[in-house]
Formats: structure tokens, sequence, C-alpha cells
């Protein structure tokens, strides 16, 4: 049984990635400071798949306890990095601790790779590294843009120290750069778990819903699209968790065409904010209070991915749609309101 360690294992992705490991036989050590998540994930992961994950909790930006946990894990035979702060408004006002989480993280553990031979890294990157795209649907070979924000030029960041890492060590990539991910797990054990306030739409829309919060607000109704809001391509995290598995296989399986391989991870469609909205009224039944607000620092107007290459290449293909991404976040919403 190969050990895959999942960095950031708890989190949204992460987790949903662990439980897809572990459904195909691998076994999973996830290292994780909490810092958006909570501690009941394990146990909702167990739950799901009847195996108790290892587990860690640390900071991955510190370097010794980061050596410290390779040096007792000698046998990991690849590493699947999520451990990121990743809130685009956040970044713009907290952008040093942005770098610090993000790069020196990935620092951290490269060295620790080449320590201790380890092979392959899946990184968890995004389509922020596009900025605001000259074409759409946009292609893993459209120009890296300057940055919106803080949080992207991490990823930018990342993906570059990568770039030059493969070339000089014995260290392969697999760089999956999402669109927006939403839903939840069918079992509604495990979903989108925001601490405080949420910076994502698909969170403020069943908070809102539920009656967390009193009013959903829509950044932005003047962009150049059909109803003036913001598009995304948003992707059900179950299909991107996935795809995860399938880059591991990929690499232990020796079958990648090179030491850095890039891929989209969307559906290839894009939907407006009011689209997202109106989804989630049609499943849900529940009619959202929203307003129109001003548009958010950092936020680009539209993007969607081509996943030509993804679907062909890595062979794998997003396969759920948007009633169904929504449909499984309200499902989410409603069993953490049952808990309370």
């Amino acid at each position: 049984m190969k050990k895959i360690l999942v960095t950031g294992g708890t989190g949204f992705i992460g987790s949903h990635t662990v439980v897809e490991l572990q459904q195909e036989g691998y076994e999973v050590i996830i290292v994780d400071n909490f810092s958006n998540s909570s501690i009941d994930v394990l146990d909702n992961i167990t739950r799901i798949t009847g195996i108790k994950p290892a587990f860690e909790e640390f900071d991955l930006s510190d370097r010794i306890k980061t050596a410290d946990f390779f040096r007792r894990n000698k046998d990991i035979e690849g590493i699947i990095h999520f451990a990121a702060f990743k809130a685009v408004g956040e970044s713009m006002e907290k952008p040093i601790e942005y770098y610090q989480n993000n790069v020196v993280s990935l620092l951290n553990i490269l060295e620790n790779m080449k320590a201790y031979g380890i092979r392959d890294m899946v990184f968890s990157s995004s389509c922020t590294v596009y900025g605001q795209p000259d074409e759409l649907p946009v292609t893993e070979q459209a120009p890296i843009k300057q940055a919106w924000s803080p949080y992207g030029n991490t990823k930018q960041m990342c993906e570059e120290i990568l770039s030059f890492t493969t070339s000089a060590l014995p260290i392969r990539t697999i760089a999956l750069r999402y669109f927006n991910p939403i839903g939840a797990h069918e079992s509604a054990l495990i979903g989108e778990l925001p601490l405080g306030v949420p910076n994502n739409l698909v969170p403020f829309i069943t908070q809102t819903a539920i009656g967390l919060r009193k009013v959903l607000s829509v950044f932005g109704d003047d962009y150049n699209t059909p109803d003036g809001t913001a598009i995304r391509d948003y992707i059900h995290v179950v299909d991107i968790a996935k795809a995860h598995v399938v880059a591991i296989q990929r690499m232990i399986g020796e079958k990648g065409k090179s030491d850095l391989e890039i891929f989209n991870l969307g559906t290839g469609n894009g939907s407006s904010v009011l689209e997202v909205i109106q989804s989630f009224e049609r499943v849900s039944g529940e009619k959202l209070n929203y307003q129109i607000k001003p548009r958010r620092p950092g936020d680009v107007e539209k993007v969607w991915a081509d996943t030509r290459f993804a679907n062909e290449e890595l062979g794998w293909k997003a396969e759920l749609g948007m009633d169904e991404m929504m449909a499984s976040a309200w499902k989410w919403e409603k069993a953490l309101a049952s808990k309370k």
C-alpha cells in the first residue's frame, strides 16, 4: 500500500481527496494546522471510508517541524500539497501572511523531498495564475499575466519554483490549476466549512439561505457579461478530488511526459453569479435575499477553462453539473445546521 502525504488534508478539497485516495487503496497521512478547518473532519473521513487516516498537527511553514516530520516518515511515496491560504480578498489585506504561508511551506517540503528522495508531488494551483485571460476558454498555454492578488501571485511564484526545481532535481510535479471548486460529498459528512465570514460565493449562498446571514452580497453587476455579474467555471469538489488520484496514479505509473506537467481542472463552462444563485433557488426551493454591491478588489471579470488537455492527456473529466453541485452544498449546510 503506497503512502501518500496530503498537506491541508482536513480542508475543503483536501478532505475529499483523502476520501478518494483511501477508497482507491492508498495509505494516507495528513498534515494540517487547522487554520481553516476542524478536527472533526478526521472523524467524518473515517465514517465515510471506514479508515482513520494518520494525522499530525503542525504548520508546514515551520522548517524545523517539517524536517522532523519527514525524518520520521521516510516511507512517503508521493505528496499532494494543498496547505495554503486561499482567499483572494483576504490576501489583499494580508499579503505578508500569504507569502509567508504559501511560499515558505512549499520550499520546506521541497527541501525534504530532496533530502529523502521523494520524487512525486501533485501541487494545488489555481486559475488565478492566468489573471484576466486574453482569450476564453483559457488553455494551459495561456500566458501567465500579472497577478491580480497576492494569493494569485503566490501560486505563480510556487509554479516558478517548481519549474526550476524539477529541472535541477529528481523531482516530478503535476500542477493542477483549479477553477472554482464547490459542492460537498454526497454523504454530507464533509464539505466547505470556512471559519468566520466566507470568502467564497457558495458558502455565502447556503449560509444566507439557512439564516446564518441576513443578505448575500453580489460584488458587481456592471461587468461585460450577459447579466453583468462575474463569470467563473464552477466544478464539483468530488470531481476535483478524483483528478488528484488520477494525477498520483499517473506519476507512480511512470506515465508522465515531463517532470512538470500542468492541467486545468474545470468543466469548460462559465456560470455567472446570478446563474449560480438561480441554480441554488431551483434545487433548494429557497428564495435568496441578495444585494448588488460594488466590485471587489482582485476579482477578474470572467474566466473558464479549456479542459481538452486534461480530458485527453490526464484521462479525467468533470462529471457533475451545477444543479448537482448546489444540491450537495445545500445538503451539507442543512447537515451542519442539524448538529447545532
